[in-house]
């Protein structure tokens, strides 16, 4: 009687890997947006079943903001490193602005911050993924008020006459203007000559006016 051939262990295999297909996912969104991508379009991108991609990462939804999650430790890592490493909060905003011009213009990925314009606008049904973008817009002009908070305890700055949420909103508003005008065909040069501009601003912005002289303030006012 001949050996027994023990039978293979029976199961379903996975036939794609989760995190290959996250990465295409974030691809094909950051080319289309999300309205501009259907489950049939990642399905096709991602070479297997629309029933795989519901099993793995639930709804579309769901996908979207798991490839935004990857989003934000990838492209969107490096501005927020500078923030937080920089010595000074003048040059944390600087470093900040070059490291965003540099991931929009970066040649092999579209040139545009996924926060900003992944959904600007769209149907009503998709509210929510507009609110949950909106929150991680939020989310960043919080960290970058909290580092002008961190350069005021520091000293290296002194406290803005229009205060630290109007200067964090006016550096927000840069950020995302930069992802608007690399959208638009701006090269890392022309973006430059803005980020040159936002900091030629940073005086202005974070220093106390001059105090106004009155004749009775004067040494040579008369006595």
């Amino acid at each position: 009687m001949g050996r027994r051939i023990p039978m293979a262990t029976r199961g379903r295999p996975r036939t794609f890997d989760p995190d290959t297909a996250l990465r295409q996912a974030l691809d094909l969104f950051w080319e289309r947006g999300y309205e501009g991508t259907s489950l049939s379009d990642l399905a096709q991108a991602l070479g297997i079943a629309s029933a795989s991609i519901y099993a793995c990462f639930g709804s579309k939804e769901d996908l979207f903001r798991k490839v935004m999650a990857l989003y934000g430790t990838t492209s969107g890592e490096p501005p927020r490193r500078a923030l937080r490493e920089q010595p000074t909060a003048r040059a944390a905003i600087h470093a900040m602005l070059r490291a965003t011009a540099d991931e929009i213009t970066r040649p092999d990925a579209p040139h545009y911050c996924m926060l900003v314009l992944a959904a600007p606008t769209g149907a009503v049904e998709n509210h929510a993924v507009r609110e949950f973008l909106a929150g991680l817009r939020h989310d960043q002009l919080t960290a970058i008020g909290d580092r002008l908070a961190r350069g005021l305890a520091d000293g290296d700055l002194t406290a803005p006459p229009a205060g630290l949420d109007a200067v964090a909103r006016y550096y927000t508003t840069v950020v995302q203007g930069l992802s608007v005008q690399a959208r638009d065909g701006a090269t890392r040069a022309e973006l430059e000559e803005v980020i040159t501009c936002a900091m030629a601003a940073w005086d202005t912005l974070t220093c106390a006016p001059a105090r106004p002289v009155f004749m009775e303030d004067s040494a040579e006012s008369p006595r």
